[in-house]
């Protein structure tokens, strides 16, 4: 996806998740773009090397705790003198049936997805408001709109998000603030761990007959962080080869 050509020169990014996989071919694409480009990961030593393999900033941070949250906030707007985007894309999963899920496995997959989007959403609007523009783009998942079997903790989380999209979307679009998300369907570590079978399976359920490059989804997060893309609010954008139709 060389060819994309979107330019964010002049705006500032925060990436959560922005250290490995998906976040991080985010990440590639805003600083390429000319951004002064933010990722934040709770592990210090892999945020650092992945910033510095991009041109990036790191930001050691856990998204469960309000204060780290706050702090990534405030050093990024101290340095830069705003914050214009925000991409929330933290995630952990914890799968198993529901019959043998945890209360922690619960509170975790919830509070990382759910509470981290929301603290960081948070933590952005006092600035969106001042500046009269921001730019919020969630991560979302399939299992969100459509469950999924052993993810009822994963897929309340999704689904919570995109509740959260839709009512955020509508509270600060006076301020010139767009809220979206994407449902994305990417080649990642994790589906590279699946057996072959299975993923043969997968595939085969798939209109286009493959899984997404992340480059691809890093592309419709670009389009929505554009400004080509300031008249689109509360919208959830399946990138997904048509797996979700």
């Amino acid at each position: 996806m060389s060819n994309i050509t979107f330019d964010f020169i002049g705006r500032s990014v925060v990436i959560t998740g922005g250290a490995r996989g998906i976040g991080l071919e985010l990440a590639a694409l805003f600083s390429r773009a000319g951004a002064d480009t933010t990722i934040v990961d709770n592990d210090a030593s892999v945020v650092g090397a992945a910033a510095q393999e991009i041109g990036a900033h790191a930001a050691a941070a856990d998204v469960t705790n309000t204060d780290d949250v706050d702090a990534v906030i405030a050093a990024v707007v101290a340095r830069t003198g705003r914050v214009d985007i925000l991409v929330n894309n933290a995630g952990i999963l914890r799968d198993k049936v529901l019959w043998k899920l945890t209360d922690e496995d619960w509170n975790a997959v919830v509070d990382v997805h759910a509470g981290g989007t929301f603290r960081f959403t948070r933590a952005c609007v006092p600035h969106f408001r001042a500046q009269e523009f921001g730019r919020v783009i969630n991560v979302v998942s399939y299992s969100g709109l459509r469950g999924n079997t052993g993810q009822a903790n994963y897929a309340t989380a999704k689904a919570g998000i995109i509740g959260f999209t839709k009512t955020a979307a509508k509270e600060l679009a006076r301020f010139g603030v767009t809220v979206n998300a994407i449902s994305p369907n990417a080649e990642t570590r994790m589906i590279a761990s699946i057996p072959e079978s299975k993923r043969q399976e997968l595939t085969a359920g798939i209109p286009l007959g493959r899984f997404g490059d992340p480059s691809e989804m890093a592309a419709a997060v670009g389009f929505l962080a554009s400004q080509e893309a300031s008249y689109i609010t509360g919208v959830v954008l399946p990138v997904d080869g048509g797996v979700s139709m």
